[in-house]
């Protein structure tokens, strides 16, 4: 210890540490519930197989996995393309959150969670994304552009059973209530309950690619469910689905 305190260089290198931990621990937050984990800790898999096969000798499953590893930055850029590109994007924006964003936030929430209250106790299904700091703009080639304020009467009539874009996604961006009729991305996910039916399957499949939250009315029991991270929870109650969704949203709305 008395060495590592008179070496000159121990001011830098704490420095250094602390700055791959921040750059690290940013990376996480920003992989954080995404299809990216499960892809990271298949990499860390194979990495573990690779020193393996160098200790036990197994000289043709290290020459694959050897080669396999020579290239495997270019096979991260093409994987993470989507969150390097957003992870760039976050870095430009302001962190400075004003009083009138987290107003405009948490009349949203009450406007989402009064239109899921009203079409559970009417049975009927909805489906609604709320962007967070992943772009979801592939997902909104497809949809009807609405852009207009989020109001509870506004989604309650998107999702009547007479409406033309009944069957498929809202979603909403920085409070505006952006795109409807969308189509997301089933989960393959084979753990998953059979009784979930095709809106939940989209809500968990788009959880695990993006850091959307989402809010999903059944049609057949009138559950109300929130699902984030590829993780669903359901059957809440209205003062539940608030609490919840303030606590996604009013911490990291595009932050």
């Amino acid at each position: 210890m008395a060495d590592f305190l008179q070496n000159s260089q121990w001011p830098a290198d704490l420095l250094d540490i602390a700055i791959v931990a921040a750059i690290i621990y940013r990376l996480l937050l920003l992989l954080k519930g995404t299809m990216a984990v499960r892809i990271l800790t298949a990499f860390a898999a194979v990495l573990l197989c690779y020193f393996v096969s160098q200790f036990a000798g197994l000289r043709t499953l290290h020459w694959i996995l050897d080669n396999f590893l020579g290239s495997i930055i270019i096979v991260l850029v093409i994987v993470f393309q989507n969150d390097i590109r957003q992870a760039l994007v976050a870095v430009g924006r302001s962190r400075v959150r004003t009083e009138q964003a987290k107003d405009e936030t948490h009349e949203v929430i009450e406007e989402l969670v009064t239109a899921a209250a009203g079409l559970a106790a009417k049975s009927i299904g909805a489906l609604v994304v709320v962007e967070r700091a992943m772009s979801l703009e592939p997902f909104m080639v497809v949809g009807t552009e609405i852009d207009a304020k989020v109001t509870s009467e506004l989604l309650t009539s998107i999702f009547l059973p007479y409406s033309p874009i009944h069957d498929g996604a809202v979603i909403i961006r920085k409070g505006k209530l952006t795109r409807a009729g969308c189509f997301l991305p089933l989960s393959q996910n084979p753990e998953i309950s059979k009784t979930l039916g095709t809106r939940h399957r989209a809500a968990i499949g788009l959880t695990e690619m993006t850091d959307a939250v989402v809010v999903v009315v059944s049609e057949e029991t009138g559950g109300v469910s929130v699902v984030v991270g590829g993780r669903i929870t359901r059957d809440l109650e209205p003062n539940a689905v608030r609490k919840v969704l303030r606590r996604l949203l009013e911490t990291r709305w595009l932050q």
